[in-house]
């Protein structure tokens, strides 16, 4: 049962329903009823976890995210790791999630990860990590796509939160599951082309106003370019590496 999990579950929808968000679902029977995936989530935002776990319940699965480990260190957070089978990363060391995350697959259980490990400035998709694939090649389960779109309106990097009831509409789309076949490479590149195909037809569906800090300069958007993009990741980078280097 995880009563912890249901407890979230329930918050999430109330949580939807007080906001007055509208979440269309699209694709949901690419996700698995049964067995392990790997379920390969765009990242635009901090709450883009949230439309992709409620897709995972309409189909009666609970999907176990990986998160940094960083977390553990807010006590509230750390219990729910805890009882939610969430899977901390630690970015200097991580082969202890990994191993954990590839257990988890082989134990049936559906992992979202996130391919471009930090958010997208640009919305546009990122650099992929190779995690991902290499995860569902040694798992031997299938590496399902799925975009989130419009949740970055809520709550994401350098603009203001939209937090409370601003009725913004989110969709989450899934895409067929990829098999775990090829190498690495071949794999992470079908699983960038299927996301991205995804990517686009979701935007294409969804409103698109001119000059948007929401949108991708790519549909008339004022979101930062992905060079514009790299640059400001690589500040904060450098900016967290001041503090760590004071502390």
């Amino acid at each position: 049962m995880e009563p912890v999990f249901r407890s979230l579950e329930i918050v999430a929808m109330l949580a939807v329903r007080a906001t007055g968000t509208t979440i269309t679902f699209h694709g949901l029977e690419h996700l698995p009823t049964s067995g392990g995936a790997v379920i390969a989530i765009n990242h635009t935002g901090y709450v883009d976890w949230l439309p992709a776990a409620l897709a995972a319940m309409h189909r009666k699965r609970r999907m176990r995210f990986m998160i940094k480990a960083e977390m553990n260190e807010v006590k509230t957070v750390a219990y729910l790791i805890k009882h939610t089978k969430t899977i901390p990363v630690d970015r200097r060391a991580g082969a202890g999630a990994y191993a954990r995350a590839v257990e988890a697959l082989r134990d049936g259980e559906i992992v979202g990860v996130y391919p471009e490990a930090t958010i997208s400035r640009s919305f546009e998709l990122k650099e992929f990590k190779t995690g991902a694939a290499r995860m569902a090649l040694e798992a031997d389960v299938p590496i399902v796509p799925l975009i989130v779109w419009g949740a970055q309106r809520i709550w994401t990097k350098d603009q203001p939160k939209a937090l409370g009831r601003k009725k913004i509409p989110v969709t989450v789309a899934v895409g067929a599951p990829i098999p775990p076949r090829g190498t690495v490479d071949e794999l992470s590149h079908a699983m960038r082309e299927a996301m991205t195909s995804v990517l686009y037809e979701t935007q294409q569906g969804y409103p698109q106003p001119p000059g948007a800090p929401w949108l991708p300069r790519r549909l008339g958007g004022t979101a930062p370019t992905p060079a514009q993009a790299r640059l400001l990741d690589e500040a904060e980078l450098a900016e967290r590496a001041r503090r760590r280097g004071e502390s």
